[in-house]
């Protein structure tokens, strides 16, 4: 009989949130353990996190030269499979419209980089310093252990592959019965309640929205980092990815 490392690796879920990224961090396969933290940048998060076995973070990764109705094929199948809650998943615009800083030049330079030629939805718009973020960072060998997801699709996967039925939020506002449905999920993967009813900080922070998505990427980390492949037992959007110019991944990985 071998015993259990008394040393395992630590895996971290991360999402977006007001004061930068919240990531929910516990040893590999101890989700009882998790602890969450916040960090202003990426850069400090990816500093903290060196020596981790597996990241899966809720923003894009790989970014496309020229838009496409639906977006990168990750985003449309992720999109198929989760019934009402597909508005949830973007249509990820090329790159060159997330280096826009203005609103109205991204929407110029998204009609001269997607075809057919569109604009760009302002709530996307307001997600594009998160990535560029990512993207000012990210690598191809970095992707082997940090990698993106999507916590609908995550939750998805917990649900039995099954669309939940409630939302987060409606009206932009915190929907207490989609909350409690994805507290219940968590909590039956090994999460706390303790933790799952956090967390105890401002919302001008991170709300309890962040947290339960920051959970849903854990537990996509966890399934990474497990098993004997380079994959572990995760599943992923589509099952041969898409490679931007820049030779990322462009994938939705559970």
């Amino acid at each position: 009989m071998t015993s259990a490392n008394p040393n395992p690796p630590l895996i971290a879920g991360i999402d977006g949130c007001p004061a930068g990224w919240i990531a929910v961090i516990h040893p590999l396969n101890q989700p009882e353990h998790a602890t969450w933290h916040i960090f202003e940048t990426f850069a400090a998060l990816l500093k903290h996190t060196t020596t981790f076995a597996a990241i899966a973070v809720d923003m894009p990764i790989g970014l496309p030269e020229t838009a496409t109705p639906g977006g990168r094929e990750a985003d449309r199948m992720a999109r198929a499979v989760l019934g009402d809650r597909q508005s949830s998943v973007f249509a990820v615009p090329a790159r060159a419209t997330v280096n826009c800083h203005d609103y109205h030049l991204a929407c110029e330079t998204n009609l001269a980089h997607s075809d057919p030629p569109r604009k760009v939805a302002k709530q996307t718009f307001y997600l594009f310093p998160k990535i560029r973020e990512i993207d000012a960072l990210i690598t191809p060998a970095l992707q082997q252990r940090l990698v993106e997801c999507h916590p609908e699709v995550a939750f998805w996967a917990i649900n039995g592959k099954q669309p939940l039925i409630e939302p987060k939020k409606r009206k932009s506002a915190p929907y207490p019965p989609g909350l409690d449905l994805r507290r219940a999920l968590l909590a039956g993967a090994g999460y706390h309640t303790e933790l799952l009813s956090g967390p105890e900080c401002p919302r001008r922070l991170a709300a309890s929205d962040d947290l339960l998505d920051a959970c849903a990427t854990a537990w996509t980390a966890n399934r990474l980092a497990s098993g004997p492949s380079s994959t572990g037992t995760t599943e992923r959007f589509p099952p041969v990815p898409q490679l931007d110019s820049r030779g990322l991944r462009m994938e939705i990985v559970y």
